[in-house]
């Protein structure tokens, strides 16, 4: 077998290595949940990418990605659920229903105008996949309430951020960031409490509604906290590898290293960045 272009080439090298008599052995014995924690690494993957602007790694975590939704639809596909094309088409639909202004009659013409539409049809998309769910007998309450539509399965920081959205829709929202910066305080004062009590459990509740706090903050100057957050961890590994590779530079090594030293370091890092700009 050859690769090839053609879509259908990664969906027939995905039933060969599902077939139980002649596939891959770790393929086969695949499932739905063990395939999940690849497909959301394949998508950081992407995003990260992204991030370095590294155009032919993301060509081959586009790919990889894609194997994802493959593998998934062959395994719907083995379950008599349904399969590859049933995906494509049910996306493509989507598409051309939330984009009447292109593909039919639409008064709207401007992004805002299309924002508002394309919220109305998701709403009555919601109507309808609830009215399918029922019919099957799936039950809808992990979806109820106002914040029913925002994903549990989002990573933390975004589902944060997407509950805070939802809320502000109805007006249970900062009126300005500065107020929430006092929340932040308020909410470091009782971390502080909590940490001083020896309570895990407590200082877990209260580091959750610290970080919370944050999200709300980066929502009202928009700045994605996800963003945010990664573009500290780049500076992070950056600082740090100037700490190991100085170290390494005078035979020396993290281990033996003080925590005076590895400072030292550190602030040197951020003096050559400062220099940079």
């Amino acid at each position: 077998m050859e690769a090839s272009k053609d879509i259908s080439r990664l969906i027939e090298i995905m039933a060969a290595l599902r077939n139980p008599e002649t596939g891959c052995p770790w393929d086969i014995v695949q499932t739905f949940e063990t395939i999940k924690p690849y497909t959301i690494e394949e998508a950081y993957e992407v995003s990260d990418a992204i991030e370095r602007n590294d155009m032919d790694d993301l060509c081959d975590e586009l790919g990889d990605l894609l194997l994802q939704v493959v593998f998934h639809a062959r395994m719907a596909e083995e379950a008599g659920e349904f399969s590859f094309g049933d995906v494509v088409e049910a996306i493509t639909r989507k598409m051309i229903r939330r984009h009447p202004h292109v593909f039919a009659r639409s008064d709207a013409d401007t992004p805002d105008a299309v924002k508002k539409q394309w919220d109305e049809i998701k709403q009555a998309e919601k109507r309808e996949r609830a009215e399918r769910r029922a019919a099957r007998g799936i039950s809808e309450d992990f979806k109820t309430g106002f914040l029913g539509s925002v994903q549990r399965s989002f990573p933390a920081l975004t589902e944060a951020l997407k509950l805070q959205e939802r809320a502000a829709k109805v007006g249970f929202d900062w009126s300005a960031p500065e107020p929430i910066l006092d929340k932040i305080e308020e909410e470091i004062g009782e971390l502080r409490e909590a940490l001083a009590s020896g309570d895990h459990a407590k200082v877990s509740d209260e580091l959750g509604d610290l970080i919370f706090a944050v999200v709300n903050i980066g929502r009202h100057v928009k700045a994605d906290p996800e963003q945010s957050l990664r573009g500290t961890n780049t500076k992070f590994r950056l600082r740090f590898s100037h700490i190991e590779t100085s170290l390494q530079a005078e035979g020396e090594t993290l281990e033996a290293a003080t925590l005076e030293r590895m400072e030292a370091l550190w602030q040197a890092a951020k003096a050559i960045e400062r220099q940079l700009g």
